[in-house]
């Protein structure tokens, strides 16, 4: 991953997080502006879903922080633009 791009990171704890890529090491990797998927629905596609497409109306995306840094990672996929909208708009559907 380059410095600056827009990823989504899992993690061995069932983590789903969205942000911009800061730096790894090792299992960690730190993002900026990171948000968490607490939830998305069948519409999604599964997770991977939500890097090609995005988290839709019925999906749980929680409020951004400045800096987060994410331990036991598991998976890193690129977000499209697409995806990153959707992301950024963070759907909350109680």
């Amino acid at each position: 991953m380059k410095q600056g791009e827009t990823v989504m990171v899992t993690t061995a704890h069932r983590g789903v997080f969205y942000g911009t890529f800061e730096s790894q090491a090792n299992q960690t990797v730190t993002l900026r502006g990171a948000r968490n998927c607490i939830y998305w629905d069948q519409q999604t596609h599964g997770f991977l879903g939500l890097a090609a497409q995005g988290p839709g109306s019925k999906c749980k995306v929680g409020p951004a922080v400045p800096e987060m840094e994410i331990r036991d990672v598991t998976s890193i996929a690129v977000v499209t633009p697409e995806a990153a909208a959707r992301w950024e708009e963070a759907p909350w559907q109680s």
